[in-house]
C-alpha cells in the first residue's frame, strides 16, 4: 500500500533529496567514503556548504549585505540566540502559537518584552491585526507560520523598527522580500532537510550593537566569518539541504513552489469546508497553507477514532492533530505531491458516504 506522509515534522522530503542522500551515504563525491564520515574540511565538503549557502540567497534572492549561516541546535536554540545579538532594552513579540510562546519566554532572560498582541486566548485561531510595534523596540518578532495550531502570515510586515522571522515550518514555500528583515531563521526538518541543522538569513550590519558579551558559538558573527564552519557541521542535513535546493531550483523556484502549494491547499480546505463530517479550526483568512488543521463537526464526535482508523488503513500517516488542538492535521510541505492530498480528500468523502 501506498503511504501518504503527513507528519508535521520530521516530515516528507522529495525523492530527489532521499536518493542522491542515501548514495552520498555510500559514496560521496566519488571520494569512496561515505557522507558520514568524511572531513568538513575536504574540498568535496566545503563546496557542499558553499553551495549550499548560494542557493538560499539564489532562490530568496537575498539582497548585498546579508549572510547565510547554517547551525546546529534547532530553531528553538535561535529563541535566545536573536536576543543575545539584538535585544539591548526591549523586544516586541507577536504571540501567535507555541513556538512564539518559547521564543518569548527567552527573550525575557535578556530584557523587557512588549507582547504587541496575542491570540492565546482564542487557542490561536487566528492572527492578531490591528496592533502596534512600539517604535523603540531593537526588534520586533513574528512566526510566520505556526505548525501546531494551523494559522500563517503570507505577507511581510512593514514595521519601523528591525523584523526577525521564525520561517520554520514555511520558508521556501512563497517568495519573501528579505529585505524588510534582519534575522530570517528556520529549522530544517519541514521544507529543506532531515533535522539536524537550521538555517539564518542575518542582515551583516545588525550585528554587534548590543554591549553585552556573547558566547562564542552564540554570536551569528563567528559563523558569518567561517563560513558555517566555525566546528564541525551536521554534515548529513547540510548536503541533504543542497539536494533539496537544487531539486526547488530545477522545478523553477519558489514562485512555483507557491503555486504548487496553494492548489494543493485549497483543494482540501475545499473537502473540509464541503464535508458534513468536518470543520476547520481557524478563521479563513489566516488559514496555512502547510499546516491544515481540521476537526469532526461536534454532532460527529464520536466518530474521531473511526476516522483516524479507516484514514490509516487508507495509507494516510501522520494526520492526526496536535494535543493542543485535537483533531486531525495535514502538513502539506513543499515536497508533498498534490496525488497524495486528492488520495486523504477521496478518504474523506468515502468515509462521509459510510456515514
Amino acid at each position: 500500500m501506498k503511504k501518504h506522509n503527513f507528519y508535521a515534522g520530521p516530515s516528507i522530503l522529495s525523492q530527489y533529496t532521499i536518493k542522491n542522500t542515501a548514495d552520498a551515504v555510500l559514496d560521496f563525491a566519488g571520494t569512496g567514503l561515505s557522507l558520514l564520515e568524511i572531513s568538513h574540511r575536504s574540498k568535496e565538503f566545503s563546496a557542499v556548504m558553499d553551495e549550499a549557502r548560494a542557493l538560499v540567497k539564489e532562490l530568496l534572492d537575498v539582497p548585498a549585505g546579508y549572510d547565510v549561516v547554517y547551525l546546529g541546535g534547532g530553531a528553538s536554540l535561535q529563541f535566545c540566540m536573536v536576543p543575545y545579538n539584538l535585544l539591548k532594552k526591549k523586544a516586541a513579540y507577536l504571540e501567535t502559537g507555541t513556538w512564539a510562546v518559547n521564543a518569548i519566554k527567552e527573550a525575557k532572560l535578556f530584557g523587557e518584552v512588549d507582547v504587541v498582541a496575542s491570540s492565546k486566548d482564542a487557542n490561536f485561531t487566528f492572527i492578531p491585526k490591528g496592533y502596534t510595534v512600539p517604535d523603540d523596540a531593537d526588534y520586533f518578532h513574528i512566526t510566520t507560520n505556526n505548525t501546531i495550531f494551523g494559522t500563517e502570515m503570507r505577507y511581510d510586515p512593514d514595521v519601523k523598527v528591525p523584523l526577525v522571522a521564525d520561517m520554520s515550518s514555511d520558508i521556501f514555500s512563497r517568495p519573501i522580500d528579505v529585505s524588510k528583515y534582519d534575522i530570517i531563521y528556520a529549522g530544517a526538518q519541514k521544507n529543506l532537510a532531515p533535522a539536524g541543522v537550521t538555517i539564518a538569513i542575518v542582515r551583516e550590519d545588525a550585528l554587534g550593537k548590543v554591549e553585552r558579551a556573547i558566547p562564542t558559538m552564540l554570536d551569528y558573527r563567528t559563523h558569518i566569518k567561517k563560513g558555517s564552519m566555525f566546528n564541525t557541521p551536521p554534515c548529513l542535513p547540510v548536503f541533504a539541504a543542497l539536494q533539496t535546493l537544487r531539486y526547488y531550483k530545477e522545478l523553477g523556484g519558489v514562485k512555483v513552489l507557491e503555486k504548487m502549494n496553494l492548489e494543493k491547499a485549497a483543494i482540501l480546505y475545499d473537502e473540509i469546508d464541503r464535508n458534513k463530517l468536518f470543520r476547520g479550526t481557524v478563521v479563513p483568512e489566516d488559514r496555512s497553507i502547510m499546516n491544515v488543521c481540521f476537526v469532526m463537526n461536534d454532532e460527529y464526535k464520536e466518530l474521531e477514532e473511526e476516522f483516524a482508523q479507516f484514514a490509516s488503513s487508507k495509507g494516510m500517516v501522520g494526520i492526526k492533530g496536535h494535543r493542543s488542538v485535537g483533531g486531525f492535521r495535514a502538513s502539506l510541505y513543499n515536497a508533498m505531491p498534490k496525488s497524495s492530498v486528492e488520495a486523504l480528500i477521496a478518504t474523506m468523502q468515502e468515509f462521509e458516504k459510510n456515514h
